[in-house]
């Protein structure tokens, strides 16, 4: 699975650093990834994709590091997993299911006392 830079997109800074918006692509021509640099370094939201066009990947870099929200997904375009990267380490979500009342309530900002269970 080697990358090629597409040289109309792919742009450089003074120092010769990968700076601005970036595409990469399969040899057989299929988008491989996509994102921004910021000297040298991938910042920002980012885009990677299965060879057969499916999205892989969504992440989000700060100054080269993956930092927040992040989902990986199957071939097939199913959701593998999902989680965020706080301070360099990876915190998978628990699946819905799997929450207590009071994790349901804090990440959507209400009170338990509002929460209603459907069955």
């Amino acid at each position: 699975m080697e990358k090629q830079a597409l040289n109309l997109i792919n742009l450089y800074n003074e120092k010769g650093e990968r700076h601005g918006y970036w595409e990469w692509y399969y040899s057989c021509g299929q988008l491989s990834s996509k994102g921004k640099y910021v000297n040298g370094k991938q910042d920002g939201y980012w885009e990677e994709y299965h060879s057969n066009g499916q999205l892989w990947r969504k992440d989000n870099f700060v100054n080269g590091n993956r930092d927040g929200y992040w989902e990986v997904y199957y071939p097939c375009g199913e959701l593998m997993c999902k989680g965020n990267w706080i301070n360099g380490e990876f915190h998978k979500e628990k699946p819905v299911t799997e929450l207590s009342m009071d994790e349901i309530a804090k990440r959507f900002g209400i009170p338990v006392s509002q929460l209603k269970i459907k069955k």
